[in-house]
Parts: C-alpha cells; structure tokens; sequence
C-alpha cells in the first residue's frame, strides 16, 4: 500500500477526514460531475475500479454491463454469499468474478475494506450516508450519494446516477427504456390493477408500518397503474417523507382498494393476518390484500432495479392481481 493510501486509511480509520469537498472541480473536460445532497463530486473518465454502497447501485453497475470490485453485503434478501439472487445471476451470466463482498453496518461504512479495494469511485445514490461518512469516503476516492434524502432515490434516478458518473448516460437511459417496457407489459396485462388505490404496510415486531408515496417500492406501485390511497397521506405523522409508523387503534382508518403486505416469512404473514386488528383493515376483512413473502421477493422492489424487476416482477404482480380479484 502506498504511503498516500496509508495516510487515507489513517484519516479514515480514526475518523479524522479532512472532508470531502476537494474533488467535486465542477465541469470538467476530464470527468462527470454529479451534484447531490453534499454538494458535487466530479468522477475521472474511464474508471474501472468501481466500489458500490446501498442498494440499487450494484444493479445498475451490472446493467451498464461492467462489474465492481466491490459491493455491500445485503444480508436482508441474500444469499449464503451475502448477495442477492439477481446479481448473483447476472455476474454468472456476465462470466465474471464475485466482487469482493464488504460489510455493512448501521453505524459507519466499513472503511478499511473499502480503502484495500483502492477504488476509482464510490457509487452510494441509494443509501444512508451522512455528511461525515461522504467527507471520510470521499478521501478514498470520489463519492456519490444520494442527490436529496437518504434512502428515497427512486430506481430510474439510481441507474441515471451511475450512468452520468461513469460516462454512460445514453446507456443508462437504455437500460431504464428496458425496464420500463418490461413493467409497461406487466401493467397491460391487469388492467384490472388500473386506477385502484394501494396502501402498502408491514407489521414488524409490534410495530405497524405504513410506506409513502416517496418510498420506491411504493412508486413501482404507481408504474403498475395502481394509485396512492388517500388515507396513506392523512394518517401521516411526519416522522419521515417515506413511512410512518401507525396504531393497531387506526387501522380500521386505512382505507385502501388494496393492500399489499410485506413479511420475511409465511408465518409471519399468517400470524398478523390472523389478528384482529389485522381485520380491522378494510382490504384484509374483504381478501383484497397481497402478502409478499420472502426477504428476497420483498428485496427485489425495496427498491426495485433493472436486474431485479427482470427476476421477480411476474411473482410480485401476480400476488397484486389475485388480491385485486376479490373486489370484484
């Protein structure tokens, strides 16, 4: 390791980053620059060694047909290997190798790994990082978080945000044209989905909660013709732009022509479902209620990409429609 990158890892490691403003340059005749919620960063031309943070980004390194060095773990949703079936399908599909798989925590990036990858860039719009993080990564190498609030990048702006970081803009819209067609197909064949309200909730460890219209699982709802119900704004709470935490005592108030339930198991599921308050819901008392089972089919669209609306899109919809079967 050289003696600038033992320096870096020095800053990084005792948390003392001098911050990460020194390599956003504005335009440049020599790289792309990307604003966002820090400021700018600008990214070198041709940058092969790519490290990944959060989810999405991966995904749309993949689909713009190049490979990281380095990807987050996703515990939730992957495999014995800590990666999610469909980038592990991709990457096989590509004849490529594994990245290295870092990990994750819910305190600070893991530094040191990322540092030994000695990455060109580092692609986090779908992510949490806060400011002191981006300044720690951003001494490591050019850093791009998310353009506004931390965890609400819908899917489209993840896969442009990687395409103008690395130069690949037209592709990127590509690949999103792609996608779009695929749910386009998705939403032809039930129209029967066109026009209803949706209200998608979790019940999670005694905890009741309620997604927002800014959440991007909830915006794939939207692109399947379905709308937000009204309900879902005037319950809100305020405690953040993309879910609230709601009352058994409410649930009754949550009106929705559908329901679509999240779970990490079929026992799960069953045990809510079978509460009382669970049938306080008007969608679950009438069966108009989809429960999407599994953490990797409730990953594919928390948020959904490319990659991933491509391996579990006709599963997902397919639970919508029986659901909306029983308004009928």
């Amino acid at each position: 390791m050289t003696l600038a990158l033992l320096t870096v890892a020095a800053l990084a490691l005792t948390g003392c980053a001098t911050g990460g403003g020194d390599n956003t340059g504005g335009d440049s005749a020599d790289g792309n620059t990307i604003t966002h919620a820090f400021g700018e960063t600008t990214v070198p031309e041709g940058v092969e060694r790519i490290v990944t943070i959060g989810w999405g980004s991966t995904e749309a390194v993949l689909s713009l047909g190049l490979v990281p060095v380095g990807i987050e773990e996703q515990v939730y949703g992957g495999n014995d290997d800590r990666v999610v079936p469909w980038v592990a399908e991709e990457i096989e599909r590509m004849g490529a190798e594994m990245p290295t798989v870092f990990p994750t925590s819910a305190e600070e990036p893991a530094y040191e790994e990322i540092l030994e990858l000695e990455p060109e860039v580092i692609l986090a719009p779908y992510s949490g990082l806060t400011q002191e993080q981006y300044e720690v990564l951003s001494d490591i190498a050019p850093t791009v978080p998310y353009p506004d609030e931390a965890w609400t990048t819908p899917w489209r702006d993840v896969v442009r945000i990687v395409g103008e970081s690395l130069g690949l803009g037209e592709e990127a819209e590509e690949v999103i044209a792609d996608a779009e067609k695929a749910v386009a197909e998705q939403a032809a064949a039930h129209p029967e989905l066109g026009g209803r309200t949706v209200a998608a909730i979790w019940d999670g460890a005694g905890v009741f909660y309620v997604y927002r219209a800014a959440d991007p699982r909830v915006e794939f709802l939207f692109d399947l013709g379905l709308e937000n119900a009204p309900a879902v704004d005037e319950l809100a709470n305020g405690e953040s732009t993309f879910y609230y935490t709601l009352s058994y005592e409410q649930l009754d108030l949550l009106e929705a022509d559908i329901v679509v339930n999240y779970a990490t198991t079929q026992e799960e599921a069953d045990a809510f479902l079978a509460q009382p308050y669970a049938q306080a819901i008007p969608a679950v008392a009438r069966g108009s209620v989809a429960t999407i089972v599994g953490e990797s089919l409730i990953s594919s669209v928390s948020p959904p990409s490319p990659l991933s609306l491509a391996w579990g899109v006709e599963d997902y919809v397919t639970l919508i429609s029986e659901a909306a079967s029983n308004l009928e």
